[in-house]
């Protein structure tokens, strides 16, 4: 029994730096410590052991067998139980992890409004000029039909929340192509990326009630994975993370 715990203790001290579960984290975040900190500051010994408890060891051999075996030192009890000092490390790891979290959303160009196109030339530069990895939504509307008004309401709220994704509307007496876009097709959403058409919606305000918000078009958009995952969702997920390696 008594060799079975000392195992399981063992075992939690063990883990990659890669892992992304509650303990590989926790060994991040030891190798972290110990790489951070001034090597004057941290006395030889308890260097060695942050050393032993964030690298991953071989579970072969006499090593091995004599880390399982021996009982837990007095200096090691101390650093783990150090609980003032750990939480500030960990909390300077936290933000670490979060800025680079952070960077990795904001790649690429952000925008966050609605973009009003003039021309049916600056509709197709805007199609064929943009990043390919751009997803850009454009709203066909005229002035008085049924649905547009409400439309661009809620694309504006949306770019707000989805700065990574371009928006765009155009009058469709001014696209150059009025013929296609006769009023009993609008309001039309069309979605490129890569300058390629993905998705095009006719009518699209009939997919809704009568009376419809930012949260109905993004529920529509997503049920085709049109939208990317909103950037507050992926950092609240980060978080949750976090409270649960406490």
């Amino acid at each position: 029994m008594e060799e079975a715990k000392s195992q399981s203790l063992e075992e939690d001290f063990e883990g990659q730096a890669t892992h992304t579960g509650p303990k590989g984290v926790i060994n991040d975040w030891r190798k972290f410590k110990l790489e951070s900190q001034d090597s004057d500051s941290i006395p030889p010994s308890k260097k060695e052991i942050l050393r032993q408890m964030s690298s991953p060891q071989s579970r072969n051999g006499k090593d091995s067998k004599e880390r399982v075996s021996r009982k837990m030192s007095i200096q090691e009890y101390e650093l783990i139980h150090k609980e003032k000092e750990d939480e500030n490390c960990l909390r300077k790891y936290r933000r670490q992890c979060m800025q680079d979290m952070h960077q990795k959303l904001s790649f690429g160009p952000r925008y966050g409004f609605v973009y009003e196109l003039e021309t049916g030339e600056q509709f197709l530069e805007t199609i064929e000029k943009e990043q390919k990895i751009t997803t850009i939504v454009v709203h066909i509307y005229e002035d008085g039909i049924k649905g547009c008004d409400a439309l661009n309401s809620s694309l504006t709220c949306l770019a707000a929340e989805y700065p990574i994704v371009k928006f765009c509307k155009i009058k469709a007496s001014n696209t150059g192509a009025g013929d296609r876009f006769s009023l009993d097709v609008l309001p039309t959403l069309l979605i490129y990326k890569g300058g390629e058409l993905i998705s095009n919606f006719i009518s699209v305000a009939d997919q809704f009630a009568e009376e419809f918000f930012a949260g109905d078009v993004e529920s529509f958009l997503n049920e085709y994975g049109l939208l990317p995952e909103r950037e507050v969702h992926a950092l609240e997920h980060t978080k949750i993370e976090e409270e649960d390696i406490e």
